[in-house]
């Protein structure tokens, strides 16, 4: 495995304390119970930070993202966490949250604000709470609120949509009690190794002056928010577009992929201790890697599934996350890079907009003629998917991405459909396949944009995949309406909401997996930059916004997914849940100890901030030397009818020799529904 070490951690970060550039301006203001209670001071800068377990089902839910029915979840690679940071300049408060989960939905954003607002009254609102997704697709799906995406895990997975929702509400909580007086640095570098284009000939499609700037169709900057307090290091939000697709549609063990393991890596090298509630709560450093605008950028540098700088395979993959995670990692912690300066001030714009009626004017457009967008239509290369990372339909009716020959039959059928002529010009030249903006509940279209101030740090957020170049368009255009270098602009996807992807009107044209999927039509990213420059003009001359209010959704009404009933739980006659069917004994160093068990549902019980799984070094008051996040194990669950066998395999490569015991945790159900805990144990000799 590569890993961080402690001295590596600290030595990246070192530079920090001689070039702070937003600080508080008094280290010691405010009480000890003020910042424990996160009351802000009206002179100084202050930051909370806060993590927690999200970790949905284990067992048996569709994942997200590929769009794959046979991808559902058999198990832990590593759990799942929220991160989230609140930043507290005087009366303003803006609170960013980082979730290791596929796609972000209206539902779950919507909930968490309800549930906030429980706790802070109108503290925390969606004019100043932004909620992002790390965009792995290996994870469980089954969240949102409008019923297409919920199609693919065959309804509604209530037990995974509250273990999100509490663990983003929880690491918010952590965050507000963790407010204190704190320094920011803002850094960037170049981050090679890391992502190619996928959808080359669209983005060839693009002005000179836009492939100038990403030669190569990838963006390559690296943006990382430091935070440190007296000096000290303390968190670290980074930006980077790629992609979190280096496992395959065939992974089916819950993992963050490459952004959740260079967070994990980081953190565990900053001493957090991932294993349970206490260590989550007084965890010393938190590390988001967010999304930046990664829509046709792809960590297969072969382009095609499985062609990570790791190889293929299983382990393969598993290697491709480990070096594009670390290169990640090791690109935040690099403080060499060029330092832009953040003097204070923190405020935000933020705006709900119908994105299937948007009247564009012709200053945004390419031909400089007025144009509009239309409701949401997806595209015969969406169903295709990205050929070049895998997932969608897997039976050939004949849909491919436009460089593969396109969807000449769904192109016939458009041409034959009694389709209005003001929706073909808005959709033309796509191959509409999927009209969801004429179902009510569909899809989401109403959509929520921010712009925010961070010092000189300066955010834009929305909740699509944009690809690099509308990100660099976006850019730009937020730069200019506010007068700031464009190098301070950092533009995040997928964050309170979901609507597919933009792409630039030339990319439209080629009508590749991003083109297909750009579901309100060609114009949709002219019609972008025109609400982004609205807010951030705003922003600049300190005028109010009407902000307006989401639409509703089908939340509650969505059907519970049948493959979420909970059966009761049994056990093989003559056979007790937690009994060692196989495994333990000696294992040679560097070997993978696989221990199996009798086991019960997971999903029973998540364990959030638990876990089900322990290796302990020693006797009973032993060591944990690994647990369900730790990169050495992988728990599997198999369930026949009412019987599930558990696996835990422990890849004993840098553990030191000697007894170990592997644990295993977990919950049965009765035939009345009452659940139970068990435990059994297998001992572990490394020799």
């Amino acid at each position: 495995m590569i890993e961080f070490s402690r001295r590596t951690f600290f030595a990246g970060l070192a530079a920090l304390g001689g070039t702070v550039l937003w600080s508080s301006h008094t280290a010691t203001a405010g009480t000890a119970q003020d910042r424990a209670q996160g009351a802000p001071d009206a002179d100084r800068l202050a930051v909370g930070r806060g993590i927690a377990d999200t970790t949905g089902e284990p067992l048996g839910a569709g994942m997200d993202g590929y769009a794959v029915q046979e991808q559902t979840s058999v198990g832990i690679r590593q759990r799942l966490y929220s991160r989230a940071f609140i930043f507290d300049y005087g009366t303003n408060r803006f609170c960013h949250v980082t979730v290791d989960t596929p796609l972000m939905f209206q539902s779950v954003f919507l909930e968490v604000l309800r549930r906030l607002r429980a706790d802070y009254g109108d503290t925390y609102t969606s004019d100043n709470v932004v909620v992002t997704a790390t965009h792995t697709h290996v994870a469980p799906g089954g969240r949102s609120g409008h019923a297409m995406v919920d199609l693919v895990s065959l309804g509604f997975r209530p037990v995974t949509f509250e273990a999100q929702v509490a663990g983003i509400v929880r690491s918010v909580r952590r965050a507000h009690g963790d407010v204190a007086p704190a320094e920011l640095t803002l850094v960037r570098g170049q981050l090679d190794g890391v992502g190619e284009n996928r959808s080359k000939q669209a983005f060839d499609r693009n002005p000179q002056q836009d492939k100038e700037a990403n030669p190569d169709g990838v963006d390559r900057t690296s943006v990382t928010l430091h935070v440190a307090r007296a000096g000290i290091p303390v968190g670290l939000i980074n930006w980077y577009s790629v992609h979190a697709t280096s496992f395959s549609p065939e992974i089916r063990h819950i993992s963050g992929d490459n952004k959740g393991f260079a967070a994990y890596s980081v953190e565990d090298a900053a001493g957090v201790d991932h294993r349970d509630e206490s260590g989550l709560a007084a965890a010393p450093f938190v590390a988001a890697f967010a999304q930046g605008a990664p829509g046709d950028v792809t960590p297969n540098h072969g382009l095609v599934p499985e062609s990570g700088p790791g190889g293929a395979g299983v382990q393969g993959q598993k290697r491709s996350v480990e070096i594009l995670g670390t290169r990640q990692a090791d690109a935040a912690l690099d403080t060499t890079g060029r330092f832009a300066g953040i003097p204070g001030g923190l405020e935000g714009r933020t705006r709900w907009v119908d994105m299937d009626a948007v009247d564009v004017d012709g200053r945004w457009t390419p031909d400089g003629h007025p144009g509009r967008t239309g409701p949401a239509v997806l595209g015969a290369a969406f169903a295709a998917s990205s050929q070049e990372d895998g997932g969608g339909l897997d039976v050939d009716i004949g849909l491919d991405e436009a460089e593969r020959g396109g969807a000449p039959w769904v192109r016939q059928l458009n041409e034959l459909a009694p389709v209005p002529e003001d929706v073909r010009a808005v959709h033309a030249p796509k191959d509409m396949l999927l009209p969801m903006g004429y179902i009510d509940g569909m899809i989401q279209q109403r959509h929520i944009f921010g712009v925010w101030r961070l010092g000189g740090l300066v955010l834009v957020y929305l909740g699509f995949e944009p690809t690099v170049t509308a990100g660099l368009r976006i850019r730009r255009t937020v730069a200019e309406a506010m007068g700031v270098p464009q190098d301070n602009v950092v533009v995040q996807g997928y964050s309170c909401g979901y609507g597919h992807y933009v792409t630039t009107p030339e990319e439209y044209l080629q009508q590749d997996y991003e083109g297909g999927a750009t579901a309100f039509g060609r114009l949709q990213l002219p019609a972008v930059q025109q609400v982004v420059d609205a807010l951030a003009t705003a922003l600049a001359a300190g005028e109010d916004v009407a902000s307006g209010v989401p639409a509703g959704d089908l939340t509650g009404v969505i059907p519970d997914s049948p493959a979420a009933v909970a059966l009761p739980d049994t056990a093989a006659p003559g056979r007790a849940f937690g009994d060692v069917l196989s495994g333990g004994g000696d294992v040679s160093l560097g070997q993978t100890a696989t221990v199996r068990f009798v086991g019960a549902n997971p999903n029973n019980d998540l364990r959030l901030e638990d876990g089900y799984l322990q290796v302990v070094r020693g006797g009973p008051e032993g060591m944990v030397v690994a647990h369900d996040s730790s990169w050495s194990t992988l728990l599997t669950f198999d369930r026949s009818v009412t019987e599930t066998t558990t696996t835990v395999e422990w890849d004993t490569t840098g553990a030191e020799r000697g007894e170990h015991r592997v644990v295993l945790r977990g919950d049965w159900r009765d035939a009345r529904g009452t659940v139970r805990p068990f435990e059994g144990s297998a001992t572990v000799r490394v020799v």
